[in-house]
């Protein structure tokens, strides 16, 4: 989902050592360079995130992959083995790479490795598997890294608290720490982004008013950041709308790239799936705006789908 990719990017190239750091498991990590990934390929296929960093005195590749949703063509393993065999082929550098699931329903059945088994050509790649959701939320609030804050709702909340109760948590002790105005507000944009993808949006919309956290949110530079992105915060309902881009593709590329954004913040759309293709056919401006407002009420992509059904009848 590009609005999750975008969050990841930013938190990646803000908090390199958090985030290599977290994928190694270790601290002693000296960042070099944030390896710009847009460039490497003209292919649709690339990494998330590489950085160069330096362990135990060697240079090394730390390479990170997103994921909201399992791989299905091709799969993880096949995927890994290509981002992995072509970093080494670029870099010549070892790479150590990692998955990290954000939905907790996501990758339970990634083995985290790639192996094609004949006896005279084999092959064997590796790869850490990060599932956030079986990971203890609580000992990251504590360690305080800017880069990982974002991530803590999406973690196992302490024993005996409710989920709801955990995101209260998460979001007021990252406005309760002392620190500068604009890293408190992506510590809560982050986490009121990403937290879409587990809590519903009427939830994260109560704790954020509640907090009083609204202002602060959209002065982020997340906020700066995602709206660079084409995706202007919606914050209030929990959600997103993307409507910047219409001003480079115009106006009705930029209200059905909204509306997908909507759909795929609030319900997470599989590959494939038809609700994409039917809103690229439509070609009129006043509909596509009815649409997005549709889509900010539906219940599921099915009511959305059923919608679209009765206006073509």
């Amino acid at each position: 989902m590009a609005q999750f990719d975008a969050i990841s990017k930013h938190l990646i190239q803000t908090y390199p050592h958090d985030i290599a750091g977290f994928t190694l498991g270790r601290e002693d990590v000296e960042v070099l360079e944030v390896i710009d990934t847009e460039q490497l390929t003209v292919s649709a296929s690339r990494a998330d995130s590489l950085i160069r960093v330096r362990v135990d005195g060697h240079e090394v590749l730390v390479h990170s992959e997103f994921q909201t949703t399992d791989s299905t063509n091709p799969d993880m393993p096949r995927r890994m083995a290509g981002y992995i065999g072509r970093a080494i082929e670029r870099h010549g550098v070892a790479v150590y790479s990692s998955v990290i699931y954000l939905r907790p329903d996501a990758g339970k059945r990634d083995p985290g490795q790639y192996l094609q088994s004949h006896p005279v050509h084999r092959v064997h790649v590796q790869y850490r598997v990060i599932r956030l959701s079986e990971l203890q939320g609580q000992e990251i609030l504590d360690a305080g890294h800017a880069g990982l804050i974002a991530f803590a709702p999406l973690m196992r909340p302490p024993q005996g608290m409710t989920s709801r109760a955990w995101l209260r948590h998460c979001m007021h002790t990252a406005n309760a720490r002392s620190m500068a105005m604009p890293e408190k507000a992506d510590y809560l944009a982050g986490m009121s982004l990403l937290s879409g993808l587990v809590y519903a949006p009427e939830t994260i919309s109560e704790i954020v008013s509640k907090e009083g956290m609204m202002d602060l949110i959209r002065e982020s530079s997340f906020a700066q950041y995602l709206t660079r992105e084409g995706i202007e915060q919606g914050i209030e309902q929990g959600i997103e709308r993307g409507i910047e881009k219409g001003i480079e593709k115009g106006v009705e590329q930029g209200l059905r790239e909204s509306i997908l954004a909507v759909l795929e913040t609030r319900f997470g759309l599989p590959a494939p799936h038809p609700l994409p293709a039917r809103i690229e056919t439509i070609d009129n401006v006043q509909r596509l705006k009815t649409l997005l407002r549709t889509a900010v009420q539906v219940s599921s992509p099915e009511e959305f789908g059923q919608l679209l059904d009765r206006e073509q009848s």
